[in-house]
């Protein structure tokens, strides 16, 4: 029997949607895609479902918002991009979810908020209080205030932390290809989709993983070290393509959709 057929019951779940999502090329938002985003989330929130979205974006809609034709090149005007575009960015999540009648919140986190046990413990209450309360938290990195020091380095890696953090049921990262590839299916078209990794260590141990999105932080190492940081921790974790949202659904259905990451607690119930 299938594995997926547990993700049928998940309850509380963290999805990731990434920069190159989010944004076009030059920057600006995708608004279609982020409006079906929305009501996708939205619907899981009504079916008694608890959701938190880790949005990355902040910068890329920075950049849109003043029209600058290069990419931020240092930690400082990457930091101007975010405090500019985090309020773009929340603003366009507010006026989406505001049509269903969905209220979100605003959560910027850096990593010492997270392993400091007292901003953790805080961190972790104020997410717990916004789910209880039916409200979507919308996580991103403070990109803002952001060092090398205290950086997560990627909203992968946010998103794991978040997940072990919350103790969710299920981490959907949501990428731009169908899942982890034996190589590059942009490039090698003899790529396969690998379907399910009980460990990625066996798994996908000839797999090169090298890459990274121009507008985004992270590639697919990033995002198999994000799962495997959760699957360790009895979360699973599916990597999907977002670019038609309404997959997030036909995950939750247990259709065969992504790589699967299968925790140990999921492979002991089988």
């Amino acid at each position: 029997m299938t594995h997926r057929k547990y993700l049928k019951h998940k309850k509380k779940i963290v999805v990731k949607v990434g920069t190159s999502l989010l944004a076009y090329e030059n920057g600006k938002i995708n608004l279609l895609r982020m409006e079906k985003l929305v009501r996708v989330l939205a619907d899981l929130s009504n079916s008694g479902r608890e959701v938190v979205l880790v949005s990355s974006g902040a910068v890329g809609v920075g950049v849109g918002m003043i029209g600058i034709d290069n990419w931020p090149d240092n930690l400082v005007k990457k930091q101007a991009m975010a405090a500019i575009g985090q309020v773009g960015l929340i603003r366009l999540y507010q006026k989406f979810f505001d049509e269903y009648n969905k209220t979100v919140a605003q959560v910027l986190l850096t990593r010492d908020g997270i392993e400091n046990s007292i901003r953790r413990k805080n961190a972790r209450n104020t997410l717990n209080q916004l789910i209880d309360m039916g409200i979507i938290p919308v996580v991103n990195e403070n990109d803002t205030v952001s060092t090398h020091e205290i950086e997560f380095g990627d909203n992968d890696t946010l998103s794991a932390l978040v997940a072990n953090l919350i103790q969710a049921d299920l981490l959907l990262i949501l990428t731009d290809t169908d899942g982890v590839f034996t190589a590059d299916p942009h490039i090698h078209h003899s790529a396969r989709k690998v379907p399910k990794v009980m460990k990625a260590s066996d798994d996908l141990k000839d797999i090169n993983l090298e890459g990274s999105s121009k507008m985004g932080s992270g590639g697919m190492a990033s995002k198999i070290a994000a799962a495997e940081l959760c699957r360790e921790h009895n979360v699973d974790v599916v990597i999907a393509n977002g670019a038609d949202p309404s997959t997030i659904m036909d995950v939750l259905e247990g259709k065969d959709l992504g790589t699967f990451f299968v925790s140990d607690a999921t492979q002991m119930a089988e």
